[in-house]
């Protein structure tokens, strides 16, 4: 652990460390971030409210607790119209692009093709973000000053917590837009509160996405296990459980605890962030439960 380097302090994220970390658990937002630069903003053709709609809002304030219950935190502060940390550096739409591209771009993704590459070409209205081509230079340019530092941190943080406790998982958390999981339906079992995404079974101890849905199960909400989401970038590059590291998606329903019109809190919001605190308290413990036990038997 003291051979890592030092965690990298940028403007573009937010990084909270415990006291001392107790749980091998790691959480990340990487959709939550709302600094909207004033280039970018000159450079759009919708309106501040139509890109803020692509946010996962507020869900840094319901998983605040990490820190305080021994769990490291890092949240990107770029908002995901201007940096999309939860895809490959390079999966990009090379029509947005004026100038010459990079020789590693990836485009053919179902992602680049509906728009949303690691610098989305849409709003999640499906409108474009941009009135013309960009600077092929801002390709690298975004690269330098927010995907990169914030995969530099959180690789530095999985791998200090694989380093003190011989496995670590990584929470990602998110949110979806209730139009996703019929929440206004009037029929109950149609709507879907929380998705959980292992890459289908490929990023996860299924022990402990089992704790996960069992847990919010029995507090009455629904679950659903990669439909829609099985998760993007974060889980297939961190999840590798054959090497003790594990990495879970959590899409959360909007719409239990902001007003997405609005794009504000509910007053529902508290209650909520305290059981997402639950859910983390259960986490770590299962996490200590499950993965040291593997440590201990592999040594």
């Amino acid at each position: 652990m003291d051979n890592l380097p030092a965690l990298p302090d940028h403007e573009a994220l937010d990084c909270r460390l415990p006291a001392r970390q107790m749980v091998p658990v790691v959480v990340a937002s990487p959709h939550s971030g709302s600094f909207y630069p004033p280039a970018f903003l000159d450079q759009a053709a919708v309106p501040l409210a139509a890109l803020r709609r692509a946010e996962d809002a507020f869900v840094d304030d319901l998983f605040s607790a990490a820190p305080t219950l021994g769990m490291p935190f890092l949240a990107a502060r770029f908002p995901r119209s201007y940096v999309d940390a939860n895809r490959e550096p390079y999966e990009l739409d090379p029509g947005m692009f004026e100038g010459p591209l990079p020789r590693a771009l990836n485009h053919r993704t179902t992602r680049v093709a509906a728009g949303l590459g690691m610098i989305p070409r849409v709003a999640a209205s499906g409108e474009a973000i941009y009135r013309g081509r960009v600077p092929s230079e801002t390709i690298e340019q975004r690269l330098e000053t927010c995907w990169r530092p914030y995969h530099t941190a959180l690789s530095l943080l999985v791998e200090r917590t694989y380093s003190t406790f011989g496995g670590a998982l990584l929470i990602d958390a998110h949110s979806m837009p209730s139009s996703a999981s019929n929440i206004g339906s009037r029929d109950r079992d149609s709507r879907v509160d929380i998705v959980l995404g292992d890459n289908h079974g490929e990023s996860c101890a299924p022990e402990l996405v089992a704790c996960a849905e069992t847990w919010f199960r029995a507090r009455g909400l629904r679950v659903l296990r990669n439909q829609p989401y099985a998760g993007g970038f974060t889980t297939q590059c961190y999840g590798r459980p054959s090497l003790a590291r594990h990495a879970l998606q959590i899409e959360i329903n909007r719409a239990l605890y902001m007003d997405e019109a609005r794009h504000e809190r509910l007053p529902t919001i508290g209650v909520f962030t305290k059981l997402i605190t639950g859910f983390l308290q259960e986490a770590g413990s299962q996490a200590l439960e499950i993965l040291l036990p593997q440590r201990l038997a592999a040594e």
